[in-house]
C-alpha cells in the first residue's frame, strides 16, 4: 500500500511513501475544516486516517474490477433505490464514462443513471432529445435513465450560502434513497475543472437550478454574464444543499481519463493531451476534487499544460476554498492507492 501526501496550492510533486503493514501517514492538517460526512457517526473507519483526514483511495486500473475496487475500498454502501449521478454526454463529444466501464458497479447496486437537463441549449436541453442521447450514448443499455427535471424542480435549502441560499435540483431527486456519484474528472470552459462537486452541484441542478447557479441566485432562467467568483463560490453551495440533503448516503468515484480541457457538454471536445491517470474515491468530494488536481500537478509538466492552464484561468480553485471553508470537506487527504 502507498500513501500519498496531499498538499494545498503550489502543487509540488507528491511525496511517495511506501508502507508495511498497519502504518498510516497522514497529512498536517492545516485547519478545522472536516467533510460533512466525518460529522456522522457511521461513517466507517476507512474513511479517515489516523489524524482524522479523509481519505481518498485510488487505483491505475481503469476498469470495471479497478471501478469495484473503489467503491468497496470506501467502506460504505448505497443502499435501496439507488441514483447513479453521471453525465450522459453532449453529442458530438466522446470522452464521457463508458458505459462497458461502469456497467457492472452500476448493476451491482440495482442504480438508476440520473440526470438532469442542460442549461446552454445543444441536444440535452429538454428530456425527450436527453432521453435519446442516452440511448445512443449506450446508458439505457446498461440501466434505467432518469431525466431528474423532466416533472420540474424542488427546493435544497443552505442557510449557509453567501450567494445562493437554496438549491434547486431535480424533482426527482427526492426519489432515490442514496447517491453513486460516477464523475469523469477532466477541464470545465467555465468551472476550470469538473469533478464531483460539479456533478453534484451543476450537474444535479435542474435547468432553473443550473441558471441559478451560474447567475449566483440572480436568474433561473439566464446562465450567463455572472461574475465568475461568485458562480464558482455558487457551485461550492449547491454542493453542500446536496450534501446536506443526503447526508451519509452518498459515495463518491471519480475517474481521470480522456483528460480533456473540455468537459463532456462540449459538443467538439480538445483531445486529450495526458496520458489516463487512475480512478479515485472518497466520502469526502472536497478532498477528492483536490487529489484529481493534485494528479493532474504531479503528472508530466508539458502534456499537462493545458489542463493546469485551464484551471488557473478559470480560478477553478476557488471551489474548492469556498467548500472547505464552509465546512463542506477537507482539501488535506491521505491517498491511500491501491493496485493489484
Amino acid at each position: 500500500m502507498n500513501i500519498l501526501n496531499g498538499k494545498r496550492r503550489g502543487y509540488p510533486v507528491l511525496v511517495v511513501i511506501f508502507c508495511l503493514g498497519a502504518l498510516i501517514f497522514s497529512n498536517c492538517a492545516s485547519g478545522d475544516a472536516k467533510p460533512a460526512a466525518q460529522l456522522d457517526s457511521a461513517v466507517p473507519a476507512a474513511a479517515t486516517g489516523s489524524a482524522g483526514t479523509p481519505k481518498v483511495y485510488m487505483t491505475t486500473d481503469i476498469s470495471p474490477a479497478g471501478l469495484e475496487a473503489m467503491y468497496e475500498a470506501l467502506g460504505r454502501k448505497v443502499s435501496g433505490r439507488v441514483g447513479v449521478k453521471l453525465s450522459t454526454g453532449e453529442p458530438g463529444g466522446h470522452h464521457f464514462l463508458s458505459p462497458d466501464l461502469i456497467k457492472d458497479l452500476v448493476q451491482s447496486v440495482n442504480g438508476t443513471i440520473v440526470e438532469c437537463n442542460t442549461a446552454y441549449g445543444g441536444r440535452r436541453a429538454n428530456t425527450a432529445m436527453h432521453k435519446q442521447v442516452a440511448i445512443d450514448h449506450g446508458f439505457t443499455a446498461i440501466a434505467p435513465v432518469d431525466i431528474m427535471d423532466e416533472e420540474g424542480s424542488i427546493s435544497l435549502p443552505f442557510p449557509k450560502g453567501k450567494n445562493i441560499t437554496e438549491d434547486f435540483v431535480g424533482s426527482h431527486f427526492a426519489n432515490y434513497d442514496s447517491y453513486l456519484v460516477l464523475s469523469h474528472f477532466k477541464g470545465h470552459a467555465m468551472g476550470g475543472f469538473g469533478g464531483a462537486i460539479k456533478n453534484i452541484s451543476i450537474g444535479m441542478g435542474s435547468t432553473q437550478g443550473k441558471a441559478w447557479i451560474h447567475s449566483a441566485g440572480k436568474s433561473k432562467t439566464n446562465p450567463w454574464g455572472g461574475p465568475q467568483d461568485v458562480f464558482l463560490e455558487s457551485m461550492a453551495e449547491a454542493a453542500g444543499a446536496v450534501m446536506n440533503s443526503m447526508g451519509d448516503r452518498i459515495v463518491y468515484i471519480s475517474v481521470m481519463n480522456h483528460l480533456s480541457v473540455d468537459c463532456d457538454c462540449s459538443d467538439n471536445p480538445a483531445p486529450p493531451e495526458m496520458d489516463d491517470i487512475g480512478i479515485l474515491a472518497s466520502l469526502d468530494p472536497v478532498a477528492l476534487d483536490k487529489a484529481c488536481v493534485d494528479q493532474v500537478y504531479a503528472s508530466d509538466t508539458r502534456r499537462s499544460a493545458s489542463l493546469r492552464e485551464r484551471i488557473e484561468s478559470r480560478n477553478g480553485m476557488l471551489t474548492l476554498d469556498h467548500a472547505e471553508a464552509l465546512g463542506l470537506g477537507s482539501q488535506q487527504y491521505e491517498l491511500v492507492v491501491i493496485n493489484g
